[in-house]
């Protein structure tokens, strides 16, 4: 990992770290949000806690800052309108920019563009309504994980076995009020890819007895099991950090965050998604990835922190 950029934390200004937001990963947020901003105040910036209640602009109302900290997960953060909102008022902030965060944050769109690149992602079908269950079927077969195209932390995610299970599956996801679609379900072991600056941090791989990695595994349980070193060989552990990096840069995203991958039964890699504002609690992945690859959370927050001079 390369070396700070920045030496002193007076040369990031007035820094506001933004969290909470009104999303259905508001309780991530903030326990990621104030996680990052004890860190920063332990490493002497000059920064203030700001808990997004309504909209950004209320938030920051009548406040001066120098650059921001996005830890808003979700909608309304992750998703490019908080970068918008940002980029109007010329104020830097941590992260990918407006069309890598839309992008990434629309799972659909993201595999469209995946697809266009030749790179390898789960066969998928779109379920808008009740009518497409069985065409579903007949392209993907059992089982398969329904998701909400724009939510995140496995929210609004199940797996189904059976048409009847398909079916309450696509009606669970439909309350998010987004595109709803069934993916194939992947046999063999999940990863995933930290990265901050285009370097990759070490891989991990992950084990949970529930039937996925799913928001209780993340969040909750104390039974999930992350392995890194993830147990491959270097040869391949190389090949999936180098296609990690290629699937960000397929969509523009920059500064730091997460991909998720899988390794099927065949070998295959298959790529899952791309988190452009993971993590940050007691539970986080990149967190834990950052401690194998030498740099204490502290030390993380700091190098998050950096990617706002863009």
């Amino acid at each position: 990992m390369k070396p700070a950029a920045i030496k002193q934390p007076a040369d990031f200004g007035r820094v506001a770290v933004l969290m909470g937001g009104t999303a259905a990963e508001r309780e991530v947020s903030l326990n990621s949000g104030n996680a990052v901003f004890q860190a920063l105040l332990r490493c002497k910036v000059d920064v203030t806690a700001v808990d997004v209640e309504s909209t950004v602009l209320n938030a920051l109302q009548d406040r001066t800052f120098d650059r921001v900290v996005n830890m808003i997960h979700g909608r309304g953060g992750e998703d490019g309108v908080l970068q918008a909102v940002l980029d109007t008022l010329e104020l830097p902030y941590t992260g990918s920019g407006v069309l890598a965060s839309a992008l990434s944050m629309d799972k659909l769109r993201t595999k469209l563009c995946w697809q266009g690149a030749g790179l390898t992602s789960p066969k998928w079908a779109l379920l808008q309504s009740e009518s497409d269950i069985q065409g579903c079927i007949d392209k993907l077969g059992f089982p398969v994980i329904v998701k909400p195209a724009l939510e995140g932390s496995s929210l609004g995610m199940s797996k189904a076995e059976t048409k009847e299970q398909l079916i309450k599956a696509w009606q669970d996801a439909a309350q998010y009020q987004c595109d709803v679609y069934a993916e194939a379900w992947v046999e063999g072991e999940e990863y995933t890819v930290g990265f901050l600056n285009d370097e990759t941090l070490p891989v991990i791989r992950l084990e949970t007895p529930n039937t996925f990695y799913d928001y209780d595994a993340k969040y909750r349980a104390n039974t999930t099991q992350y392995h890194c070193p993830s147990g491959l060989s270097a040869e391949i552990e190389t090949e999936l950090e180098e296609l990690s990096l290629q699937a960000c840069r397929v969509i523009g995203v920059q500064g730091w965050g997460r991909v998720d991958v899988f390794i099927d039964t065949q070998g295959q890699t298959q790529l899952i998604e791309v988190n452009t504002v993971p993590g940050m609690t007691d539970h986080s992945l990149v967190p834990m990835a950052a401690q194998q690859g030498g740099l204490s959370f502290d030390d993380l927050a700091w190098r998050i922190l950096e990617t706002s001079f863009k």
